[in-house]
């Protein structure tokens, strides 16, 4: 009998440490965001291949569904976007370096 007690408690003491882990980090993720700085000349660079992806997955939603203008026009607005960031970090890469 203490044996299945002893048990009961080892779980519910996993479960409890299990929840509490998953809450915390739940409340944490959201300052994660807070702290990337796309401001800089790799977070530009980084932005801009986040926003490639953005293109294809877009692109290919839209024509997966038949809308292959619709997705044609999506892609562009997305790699405009991608070419404005890259060129943004190219900018700031150069200015740093060149003073």
């Amino acid at each position: 009998l203490v044996y299945l007690i002893s048990m009961h408690i080892k779980k519910f003491a996993a479960t409890l440490v299990l929840i509490s882990a998953v809450a915390t980090s739940v409340a944490v993720l959201p300052f994660s965001g807070f702290a990337q700085n796309s401001n800089s000349s790799t977070g530009q660079m980084k932005e801009s291949g986040s926003e490639v992806a953005k293109a294809g997955k877009s692109m290919g939603r839209n024509v997966r569904h038949g809308r292959i203008v619709r997705g044609g026009k999506h892609f562009g607005k997305h790699m405009g976007r991608a070419g404005r960031h890259f060129g943004r970090g190219t900018k700031k890469a150069i200015k740093h370096v060149v003073s």
